[in-house]
Order: C-alpha cells, then structure tokens, then sequence
C-alpha cells in the first residue's frame, strides 16, 4: 500500500486538490454549482463510455476512429426501435446491439482481414452518417423516458450523491460501474494480464499460447457494446429524440480523453468529468451573460481545452507498443 502511494503520490495530491476545489465551489455558489456538476456529469457520461470502448481496442493493440460512427448508428437504431415498437426496453437492446455489430465490423475487418485500422474507422464513420441521414423519419417519438433511480446511501453524500447517485437513469450507473470493472478488470485479472500483452508484445503473447487474433476480435466486438449504450443515451435518455450528426464528435472527443488519461479507464473517467465541467462552464456563460463573448466561441471552450489539455499531455504519455499493428503469425 505504502508503495502504491508513493508511486501514485502526484495523482492523488491532484485528485485531493480538486474534490476540496469542487465543494468549495458546491458550498460556496450553491445557487448555481449543483446545476453545474449535474450538467458536467451529464455532458460526460457518453465520453466515459466511449473512452472506455478505446481504451479496450488500444490496449488490445486495435485503433478505433470509428467510434463516433458507432454511437451514431446505436443512437439512430434505439430511437427509431423505440419508437416504432413501442418499447424503451426494445430501444436500448436494439442501440446496444447495433452497438456490437459495428464493433464486430471493425474487429472483423481490421483484424481478420487486417485492413487499414485508420481507413476502416473512417469507413465506419461515413457509413454511419449516411445511413442515419438516408433513413430518418422525422415526427417519431419515444414511447416513454428511461426512468431515473436514486442509490441508497450514496445518494445522500453531499455533492457526489447529489450528482452522480441522484435524479440519474441507469445508463449513468452503468457508466460508473463500467469505469472501475474495466479499470479493475484491466489490471487485475488474467483477461486484463492478456489484453496488454496482445497490445504491447503480440509475439510474445503468441509464444506464450494466447490466440491474439482470437482476443482482438472479442475485446474490440464487445466493447462497441459500450459505444452502442452512449449512443442509446444521446437520443433516449439526454434528448429524446435523434437528429442527423447528433454525436458532434464525441466519438474523437473521447479517443483525445483517452489519450489525456494514458490508456487508463478511471484517469480517462476523471478527463472526461473534466471536459463535461469545461462544457458546463461554456453554457452557464451564455446563459449568464455575464461576459461579452459571443456564443459561437463559447460552444468552443471544450475544443480548445481538448487541444491545449493534449498539447500539454504530448510526449508525456505512451500508447500500447503494438497499437495500430496487424498481427500475423510467423507460421502464416
């Protein structure tokens, strides 16, 4: 234990500067801080997710670009399912579904067929954009809400219960639960032990008796289950309703949080809580109107912010030694 903190002792002095920061802030402007986090949140939970279905293809050592078309097309596939069968439960089965066919077709053409990782995202993306334009219905809506669930106990915590364990659907929990079980998961069991040897040394991974072709395919399949709930959660939980484009680049938004967080799920959670505050802040001052700027630039802040929290963060971070690689068996 002694160990883990020394190693980590940076990170936790951040990570206790900014909580204390935080309730300051809630206690100190309590008319508008609960607004605040509970919107940062909001804005967050579809990049966790998406962070999350990166950080699994990296480390497996697969680059996914095309999660922003996966989302799109989980988005698109549970609102129209919704609607047209009357079912919420339908709706999120069909976006998460969708979800691990995109996933599926990107683990199958990048590592089956060992296509360009770069170009089958990019092909992902503008299959996803044309579909959803050529198939919206305009007029449809949602037969219901996805019902908000409040946890015992942890609700009740000042702030955290407030924002995170309150008022929030299900999707949101699952977002917090699927941070630390990979996180956990990652780092603390053989699937996780193999994972990273398929993405930092395949040969070696190979030698050792794991299939890496085999494990690829599974891990990059099964996390476009993740893109398909943050697309299930933009047009049926966040706004009840689907528009074209509507991911607005969360999908690249998210592959930058996982940069910025190493490869790591919680640091990537702690990025993407960032980024969602950043937005926050963008809103409440064009609402506020407290500041002449017009709000074209601040609907920006949270691009800017990418792109100078990245420049900082460049060279300070590694990505997975064979991320990008095809794998090919030496006896093929």
């Amino acid at each position: 234990m002694t160990a883990w903190v020394a190693k980590n002792r940076t990170t936790l002095v951040v990570a206790a500067v900014v909580i204390v920061a935080a309730y300051v802030f809630y206690y100190a402007k309590n008319d508008i801080a609960p607004s605040m986090f509970g919107a940062a949140w909001g804005y967050a939970i579809p990049l966790v997710l998406a962070a999350l279905v990166g950080v699994i293809g990296e480390r497996s050592g697969v680059v996914n670009i095309g999660i922003e078309g996966q989302m799109l097309l989980a988005a698109f596939a549970g609102f129209f399912a919704a609607a047209f069968s009357g079912s919420m439960i339908v709706g999120i089965l069909a976006g998460v579904g969708t979800g691990l066919l995109a996933g599926g077709f990107l683990a199958w053409t990048t590592v089956r067929w060992r296509m360009d990782q770069i170009i089958a995202g990019v092909v992902l993306n503008i299959v996803a954009t044309g579909l959803t334009s050529f198939y919206l219905v305009s007029g449809k809506i949602l037969p219901g809400v996805i019902p908000n669930i409040e946890v015992p106990v942890l609700s009740a915590i000042p702030l955290i219960g407030d924002v995170f364990f309150s008022g929030r659907s299900a999707i949101a929990l699952v977002a917090i639960i699927a941070a630390v079980t990979v996180h956990l998961a990652l780092f603390h069991s053989r699937w996780g032990l193999r994972t990273r040897a398929v993405g930092e040394y395949p040969s070696a991974a190979d030698t050792a008796g794991i299939n890496v072709e085999r494990l690829r395919l599974v891990n990059v399949t099964i996390a476009g289950s993740l893109a398909g709930l943050a697309g299930v959660y933009l047009s049926m939980d966040a706004s009840s309703s689907f528009e074209r484009g509507m991911t607005a680049g969360r999908g690249f938004l998210a592959l930058a949080i996982m940069i910025m967080g190493a490869w790591r799920p919680l640091r990537a959670f702690a990025m993407a809580l960032f980024f969602g505050f950043v937005n926050a802040v963008a809103s409440q001052l064009q609402q506020t109107g407290g500041v002449s700027i017009p709000p074209q630039l601040t609907g920006t802040l949270p691009y800017v912010a990418t792109l100078v929290v990245l420049a900082v963060a460049a060279g300070r971070v590694r990505a997975p030694g064979a991320v990008g690689q095809p794998y090919v068996k030496k006896d093929q």
